[in-house]
């Protein structure tokens, strides 16, 4: 089916890309505006691939007309702060932007926000009776001194649903949940914490999808949008769960409501529109679009560097990386990142790929890869695919005929420099930056993700940031219906929120890392590794997104070298004990001290080695340390002998009390305290909690009494106490 997706949630000004699904590069496509807020001179481009910018709050109907019919897509576009701004390929935020300006922004340090951020929503659906009732549950930015109650939530039915529905002969959901089966003038019910829309059952097709946004009208600011929420209800024994499986039909006006009733500016309003689980009702099932997977809520990650994880000799690298998978096992990682494994242009790390169907003969060959997923799987460990979308190596065939060759029939499927060079990033001068607006690339890619996802069990998608979002949401709906447990993870740097909505699952959290960096060289004090982590919900994520934690990999230089030992000790147990998923990057639980060098296995430093297995053993006990773990700050006091304020040093031996930070994880019988110590001498630190005498990483009593009779924690870099015991 050649429908565009989702409905859209956008600020005026704010760009979108629009591009039939599962395109066929010799068909034929066209865009049109159906209905637009009045004055608006919004329009789409002529090409199969466009863009689309409201320019006036409101509801528009874009119309595509594609071979298999006409399709139609809801955009709902709402007054605020990206007017003006040209951003790439529709994130509503500048980082997108495709140019050489990019190359200064700093490594995700902390980013700033302009005045209050973003408001979160979440969608959860159940039957009732003869309704499907959606619940969204909005809350203000941390920021914010907006109550939940002040907050709207503007739903959207898929347009696809809508289609499908009228196809089957039934009513419009659209038009049908105005009624209820009482007869009441409304199916929209706001109950001062949340907003419910009730959609009549009889109404529904296979799939019933309903996206919504929740809005803040900060006095004297624009609304501000929350990145949207999504849900989806299936009938048993139904097919409307493969994707997008539904009849186009011709696009038609609608008049709709918003949550609180009042008038939309533009005299239109908006129409109301994870992990599986099957509702209480047998002939529907719920699941929750946007949530990650759920083995992640317990997952632990290993990268593998590919050609220096393992001496072995030319094609047998798969072989010996499968020799070591009982090893990690042991380890206590259950996920396997393994860098590009595809033929490439020599370089070692394998992102300049020349073939996207075929795998390195250095590493082996393709019944070598298949044998190594499997070997994984058969040791409880799943393996993630190092998908690059953004560019091909210069040495890829098609970048071969169409480079400074204008009449190539490869010319446009890249991007090209007014100097007749090719477009890339930073000083990459290797690759060529693929022009995604045109057909064949976006089909190639499709075909690329077909060939692989069946065979693993999620994708670390390259440069996400670089590649427009439109292609993201069409990956997502392709890979889900072959697995709703797949996992996306974007490398996305600095992490932007708008990717958890239909995109991503797991987001690299480069701002935790980088917080993780200044503490180790004394830039930082301790205590805002927690700061790190609340920025996530103050720049507008919800809470639902999930978060890849590290503290080194393949692009940066090892920690330890960089901070020390000790400090490298607390912040790798910052990255298991702070929510989210830890990762360990090959070499960093031995010791390793190159970045991309041969793993020096035969030098493991046994003591860190022994570490990493007991972090990531607590990790797997202890679900509270998960991401769906509260984090909660707590009062605490080092004892030092010198409390005055003064340069932290990593490599010193005295503690300082910016040395240390304490927290809480979890709530009820679970919870728990950590306190991590980045200084190399022993800290002692009082914790404001009702806590237990045993840290449970080491399993050995941690509790000392100083002079004044006061219980403190001792701990060398960590210490996870139970709370209440």
């Amino acid at each position: 089916m050649h429908h565009p997706g989702p409905p859209r949630f956008l600020s005026t000004g704010e760009t979108t890309q629009l591009a039939p699904r599962d395109p066929d590069p010799e068909a034929t496509y066209e865009w049109r505006i159906v209905d637009a807020p009045p004055n608006s001179e919004a329009t789409v481009g002529e090409t199969p691939i466009t863009e689309f910018t409201p320019d006036v709050p409101g509801h528009y109907r874009l119309g595509l007309n594609a071979p298999d019919g006409n399709h139609a897509l809801t955009v709902r576009a709402f007054p605020a702060a990206y007017e003006n701004v040209d951003v790439a390929a529709g994130s509503g935020e500048a980082i997108r932007d495709r140019d050489a300006d990019r190359a200064e922004i700093p490594y995700a340090g902390d980013r700033a926000h302009d005045g209050i951020g973003r408001p979160r929503v979440r969608l959860d659906a159940s039957v009732e009776g003869d309704a499907i009732v959606v619940d969204a549950m909005a809350t203000p930015n941390p920021d914010s001194e907006l109550a939940a109650e002040d907050l709207d939530v503007t739903f959207v039915i898929d347009d696809r649903d809508v289609s499908s529905a009228i196809a089957a002969g039934r009513t419009n959901p659209r038009d049908a949940r105005q009624v209820t089966a009482s007869g009441s003038e409304t199916a929209i019910e706001t109950d001062g914490s949340g907003t419910t829309l009730r959609v009549p059952t009889r109404t529904v097709p296979d799939r019933l999808r309903v996206h919504a946004v929740a809005v803040a009208r900060e006095p004297g600011h624009e609304p501000r949008i929350s990145v949207a929420d999504a849900v989806a209800v299936d009938r048993v024994g139904s097919e409307g769960s493969a994707g997008d499986a539904s009849a186009p039909i011709d696009v038609d006006p609608i008049g709709d409501t918003d949550s609180t009733g009042r008038s939309d500016p533009t005299g239109r309003a908006d129409s109301p529109g994870g992990t599986g689980a099957t509702s209480p009702d047998e002939r529907f099932t719920v699941t929750r679009l946007n949530q990650p997977p759920e083995w992640t809520e317990n997952a632990r990650v290993y990268e593998v560097y590919v050609r220096t994880f393992a001496d072995a000799d030319e094609g047998e690298t798969f072989d010996a990386i499968a020799d070591r998978i009982p090893d990690l096992a042991d380890l206590g990682v259950d996920t396997l990142w393994l860098t590009p494994v595809l033929t490439n242009d020599g370089k070692p790390h394998g992102y300049n790929i020349t073939d996207f169907f075929d795998v390195a003969d250095d590493l082996g060959d393709r019944e070598d890869y298949e044998a190594l997923v499997d070997t994984a799987h058969d040791h409880g460990l799943r393996v993630l695919f190092d998908f690059v979308a953004n560019h091909t190596a210069r040495d890829h065939e098609w970048f071969q005929d169409a480079y400074r060759n204008p009449d190539s029939p490869y010319r446009d499927r890249y991007e090209w420099q007014d100097s007749g060079e090719p477009g890339t990033y930073f000083d990459w001068e290797l690759i060529a930056n693929l022009n995604h607006s045109n057909l064949s690339v976006r089909r190639f890619l499709l075909d690329v993700v077909d060939e692989w996802a069946p065979l693993v069990d999620g994708f670390r998608c390259d440069m996400a940031w670089a590649v427009p979002d439109s292609f993201w949401r069409e990956l997502r709906d392709r890979v889900k219906a072959m697995d709703s447990e797949f996992l996306l993870m974007d490398e996305t740097i600095p992490y932007i929120p708008g990717f958890h909505e239909g995109m991503f699952d797991i987001h690299f959290d480069a701002t935790l890392y980088f917080q993780l960096r200044q503490i180790g060289r004394g830039a930082a004090p301790a205590r805002t590794v927690v700061d790190a982590v609340e920025q996530r919900a103050e720049i507008g994520f919800p809470d639902h997104a999930g978060f890849l934690q590290y503290i080194e990999n393949h692009d940066e230089t090892r920690y330890r070298v960089e901070c020390g030992d000790a400090a490298a000790a607390a912040a790798g147990a910052a990255t298991v004990t702070l929510p989210g998923v830890p990762m360990v990057y090959a070499g960093q639980e031995i010791g390793q001290r190159g970045r991309r060098d041969s793993i020096a296995w035969e030098h493991t430093r046994g003591e860190v080695r022994e570490r990493y297995e007991r972090l990531l053993r607590t990790h797997a006990d202890h679900p509270a340390l998960g991401p769906e773990g509260d984090l909660e700050r707590v009062g605490y006091h080092v004892a030092s002998g010198d409390l005055s304020e003064r340069p932290i040093q990593a490599d010193g031996d005295a503690v300082h009390p910016d040395d240390v930070v304490a927290f809480l994880r979890g709530s009820g019988p679970n919870a728990l305290a950590v306190v991590l110590n980045f200084a190399p001498a022993e800290a002692a630190v009082a914790v404001d909690a009702d806590h237990g005498r045993t840290n449970v990483v080491t399993g050995e009593p941690c509790v000392v009494t100083d002079g004044d009779g006061t219980e403190r924690i001792a701990v060398d870099d960590v210490a996870v106490v139970p709370i209440g015991e």
